[in-house]
């Protein structure tokens, strides 16, 4: 079914055989995905598809180890989509075969232009006008990625039932489940980052949409041996909000923060842990990342206790020192191909109403499209899940 610009796609069963309705459904996506990433490999890496591939199916040991059911859902989207499985771990792990590549070419150019942007909010009931938990972000990145994202929701018969805004062929990325936990992020990039198999990030998103609660989810971010940096802003209809910034490595290199004073998070592509010793590698190719915290602690200041989905909006669509800051992007006309870079899809989160909002491109002139999943989610708080 298709309710908008983004197609819904719908499965349930089991691991391999919702793995399979996803890839059957979003087949042509998913083909883009992978002709999209083959192609910035070879440009931005200089490795070819199936050099990306071999060093996917690196990963498939890690991923097992963590959740066999991940590589499952893994096994029935190649299946589906007419693909082979190290075709779908490598759009999957697309992040770390760039990074391993980048460390192999001891980080000498960065020829793809910047890592994926982001902008990332949330609120807890203290901070929001009507006492729910809202989570918020706007996903920057390649200007093609509009033509392969979907609105991915899951029916599980052991889990919770959740949604994600991901693009095709990947398990997870910004998104809810039926307990009230969602999830929101930021890539984070350091000097730890070599591309060494271990439990990737998406992989970990995926994870989060299985949690009973906020404090599940950081459990499960903090378990397994992570791959790559990224940063992490959690929730749940209990109140319970939290920022995690992950480094590669086990619980220890996961620096915990909370809301501030205003029951508000924000956050960009920078580390802003105290806890975080390493280099911030990303700072060299998001140099705009501060900035923009900065704007978006500006915007979201004035708004203690009143913070709202539409005000969310409002500060997602900002645009501040155009084109060089800016919380809403869009690309650069006459760019390369992968310098064409745009806030791909915007997401504000209703955690207590089970509510999502999406405008499916810059929401300062895209619309956002209201998506009531107060059946599909519908409250539940189960110990088995």
């Amino acid at each position: 079914m298709n309710r908008g610009p983004f197609p819904c796609v719908r499965v349930s069963g089991n691991a391999l055989e919702r793995g399979r309705q996803y890839g059957e459904a979003a087949r042509e996506r998913i083909g883009r995905t992978v002709d999209l990433y083959m192609a910035m490999f070879a440009e931005a890496c200089g490795i070819s598809w199936e050099s990306a591939c071999d060093l996917a199916t690196e990963f498939m040991a890690p991923i097992e180890a963590y959740s066999a059911k991940y590589l499952e859902e893994l096994r029935g989207i190649a299946d589906g989509a007419g693909l082979r499985l190290a075709d779908v771990l490598a759009i999957n792990v697309r992040t770390e075969v760039k990074l391993a590549a980048l460390a192999r070419q001891a980080r000498a150019a960065w020829v793809g232009g910047a890592l994926e942007g982001c902008t990332s909010l949330a609120a807890t009931p203290h901070g929001s006008a009507d006492e729910h938990t809202l989570l918020a972000q706007n996903w920057d990145w390649y200007e093609e990625c509009q033509h392969t994202v979907i609105v991915l929701e899951a029916e599980q018969p052991d889990a919770p039932n959740y949604v994600t805004v991901v693009e095709a062929g990947l398990l997870a990325k910004t998104g809810l489940n039926q307990n009230g936990v969602g999830v929101v992020t930021n890539l984070l990039a350091s000097d730890r980052d070599m591309g060494v198999a271990g439990v990737p990030y998406h992989i970990l998103l995926r994870s989060v949409l299985d949690a009973k609660h906020a404090i599940d989810a950081f459990a499960r971010l903090q378990a397994p041996v992570r791959t790559s940096s990224a940063n992490y802003v959690v929730g749940d209809v209990d109140g319970v909000v939290f920022v995690a910034e992950g480094t590669p490595g086990d619980f220890s290199n996961l620096h915990l923060g909370l809301p501030n004073e205003h029951g508000v998070i924000t956050h960009t592509n920078n580390f802003t842990s105290p806890w975080f010793t390493d280099k911030d590698v990303g700072r060299a190719f998001t140099p705009d990342s501060p900035f923009r915290l900065q704007r978006a602690q500006e915007l979201m200041s004035p708004q203690r206790g009143c913070v709202s989905p539409a005000s969310l909006q409002q500060v997602l669509a900002n645009h501040f020192a155009d084109p060089c800051v800016s919380i809403c992007l869009h690309p650069t006309p006459g760019a390369s191909r992968f310098m064409r870079e745009m806030t791909v899809a915007s997401v504000v989160m209703d955690l207590d109403e089970r509510t999502v909002w999406i405008a499916a491109g810059p929401p300062c002139s895209t619309p956002y499209r209201k998506h009531d999943y107060s059946g599909f989610l519908a409250a539940t708080l189960s110990e088995e899940s």
